[in-house]
């Protein structure tokens, strides 16, 4: 069985090393390409407000990656302002950028999901009026953390600090998606955007091959999954652990259809 990892190419190779280490035949496909924004300057002029918001909302890993790739030379991070992320990969991604175990908001470790959702039950308890929040993404997103913190009289402002866009697989990435396509049931793809799967899903003319099988990092992934065609689809944590657990289950027979 191929495990096709389906990350952005910053976040796809470390998790292609790790499970190759764990023994599993796993590839790189990015399904979202990830480039700087055109205009580099707001996101550069952020660093010098950072203390006049309470909190900046982190929406992925590649908002931090791009967010601190543009910090000006002696910008630091105020020691008022805290990061939210949500999920384990955004906050490691926070962390390890520097910034202080205290100073990174997440979902806690038992949450049912790792989304706006869970990181707003560990928000909603704070006072939010007149606080100013900062949401780095990309060109673009779901508002709904955006909409709980207004209503809690934050005010919520936006910064794009990257842009997506769908890929262009190169020859290796070509020939990959033809063997997926011809022979599914020996391919397993792991999941972690919808818009991935739209994508996906265009790279194949339309139609996903009957017998393809995923492991999706939210319910909405796996929804979308499963309206675009996959036979199989399992829930699975965007956790590595939680990942190679799967894998092994997968790996001994055919995956359990997920809840619909």
């Amino acid at each position: 069985m191929r495990v096709i990892v389906t990350r952005p190419a910053a976040q796809a190779a470390a998790w292609v090393a790790d499970l190759r280490r764990d023994g599993f035949d796993a590839v790189a496909l990015p399904l979202i390409e990830i480039t700087p924004p055109a205009d580099l300057r707001p996101v550069q002029q952020a660093w010098h407000t950072l203390a006049r918001h309470r909190l900046l909302f982190f929406v992925s890993a590649n908002a931090v990656l791009h967010f601190f790739a543009q910090r000006p030379p002696g910008a630091v991070w105020p020691a008022s302002t805290r990061a939210a992320a949500p999920g384990p990969g955004t906050a490691a991604a926070l962390r390890a950028e520097g910034l202080p175990p205290a100073a990174v908001l997440e979902p806690a470790d038992d949450a049912a999901s790792f989304d706006s959702e869970s990181l707003w039950a560990r928000l909603q308890a704070e006072p939010w009026a007149g606080c100013s929040v900062l949401v780095v993404r990309g060109e673009n997103g779901r508002d709904w953390l955006a909409e709980q913190l207004r209503a809690a009289g934050a005010e919520v402002h936006f910064l794009a600090a990257y842009t997506r866009g769908a890929p262009q697989p190169a020859p290796a990435g070509q020939a990959l998606l033809a063997a997926a396509q011809a022979d599914p049931a020996r391919h397993l793809w792991l999941l972690s955007s919808s818009e991935a799967v739209q994508h996906l899903q265009a790279l194949w003319g339309g139609a996903v091959p009957p017998g393809a099988r995923a492991l999706a990092s939210h319910p909405r992934i796996a929804q979308t999954a499963r309206a675009a065609g996959f036979t199989e689809v399992q829930l699975c944590a965007p956790d590595p652990a939680a990942v190679r657990q799967a894998l092994r289950l997968a790996g001994g027979g055919s995956i359990q259809s997920g809840p619909p």
